[in-house]
């Protein structure tokens, strides 16, 4: 049972916003926390491949591991970052956003041509979300933003793969979704980023048992 913070009196809430590239994933996280923050929420933002030693081989590293031993490397820093951040911040009664998770693994480990079922198996132990949020966006738009803002790795390289990355996403959603993972999917193409925010902060509150508060509010 997760803990409730002692001052907000908001139980912990464990939600991960994955997405194609373009799509706004850090852009989100970063409204989304202010937004909650201003609310009264006790938030911790994180991300993946995380901070940690693991982590920063993982992000700094696509050029140098591939396929199936990034695959390892990936999983193995989520395991080490549930243990020793996610799951202590959501005792603590904190809400936990993470930028990238679990379908982020499912789509870019397939990009890098590894068998799905080898990452399924890797990831079976990893928490499921109170709640999984995918982002996603018409491919020619997120192909664009990307260009404009320049690529963060290997697997932003052009339209193509916005597309590959669009409807591996799709799978993705379909895959969590069988598996009774709680997905929230937003079309970024053309929403504002304020009814991003609040969508999502309307699902936080709700899991987060604060019915005084109203994410609606600016």
């Amino acid at each position: 049972m997760t803990a409730t913070d002692s001052v907000t009196g908001h139980r912990g809430v464990f939600v991960t916003l994955d997405g194609m590239g373009g799509a706004g994933k850090s852009t989100t996280t970063r409204h989304l926390n202010e937004h909650l923050a201003a609310q009264g929420y006790t938030v911790h933002v994180t991300t993946e491949p995380s901070h940690a030693e693991l982590g920063a081989i993982a992000r700094h590293g696509t050029d140098t591991y591939s396929r199936h031993a990034l695959a390892c490397l990936v999983a193995a820093d989520r395991y080490h970052h549930l243990a020793t951040e996610i799951r202590p911040n959501l005792a603590a009664g904190r809400i936990v956003l993470c930028d990238r998770y679990v379908a982020s693994s499912f789509v870019l480990q397939r990009m890098d041509r590894v068998p799905i079922e080898f990452v399924e198996a890797l990831n079976a132990a990893a928490d499921i979300p109170d709640l999984a949020v995918i982002l996603i966006a018409d491919a020619t738009v997120t192909a664009g933003r990307i260009e404009r803002r320049g690529s963060h790795s290997r697997f932003e390289s052009g339209l193509a793969t916005s597309r590959a990355e669009a409807e591996l996403y799709q799978d993705t959603s379909r895959r969590l979704g069988a598996g009774r993972w709680p997905l929230l999917t937003v079309d970024t193409t053309r929403t504002p980023i304020a009814h991003v925010t609040s969508l999502i902060a309307k699902r936080i509150a709700h899991l987060a048992g604060l019915p005084h508060a109203d994410p609606a509010t600016p």
